[in-house]
């Protein structure tokens, strides 16, 4: 190479770059088919799912998280984010606080409410809210502190007013 080569940059593009640009214009079809159909290879029959809320009236249901405090490590501990609902139930007519995990909607509390619950403001937070209670959640009813936290000040407003509704009927 000579001199005045090694010092002239380069305008022009080189040829492995413009030949990366004419083989991806060969990767991309031109045409692309948008018409074709599959046929599924199984059909999969109705079934009907029950929750066990079929004969509940609801009373709240708000998006909420839910902690559970951990005796061992004395910390509260992430139980789930979900919908916290009370339910009513229309013969029985008893309420219950129910709420289950966003997406796996595994049961996170369930338990009934009633008039020796006390539910107060968890620290000093307009959004969330401190009880105890006998949780069925894991199947075996166990006594469990809970906490849930609301988005705004409001929220909590109305589920501390329908909790406490509920204990006095």
């Amino acid at each position: 190479m000579s001199e005045d080569e090694k010092s002239e940059p380069s305008t022009a593009s080189s040829p492995a770059k413009a030949s990366v640009r004419s083989s991806d214009q060969g990767y991309y079809p031109e045409e692309e088919r948008d018409d074709l159909q599959f046929e599924p290879v199984v059909t999969l029959k109705e079934i009907e799912v029950k929750t066990g809320e079929e004969e509940e009236e609801q009373l709240f249901c708000q998006r909420a998280k839910l902690y559970r405090w951990n005796r061992e490590t004395a910390q509260w501990k992430e139980r789930g984010v979900g919908e916290i609902k009370i339910l009513k139930h229309k013969v029985l007519n008893r309420c219950r606080v129910v709420m289950r995990r966003d997406q796996v909607l595994k049961i996170c509390a369930n338990h009934i409410i009633t008039p020796e619950m006390e539910l107060k403001p968890n620290a000093g937070s307009d959004r969330s809210l401190v009880w105890n209670a006998m949780d069925a959640s894991d199947m075996e009813p166990q006594l469990e502190q809970l906490a849930v936290k609301f988005k705004t000040p409001a929220i909590t407003a109305g589920f501390k007013a329908v909790f406490e509704k509920c204990q006095g009927s």
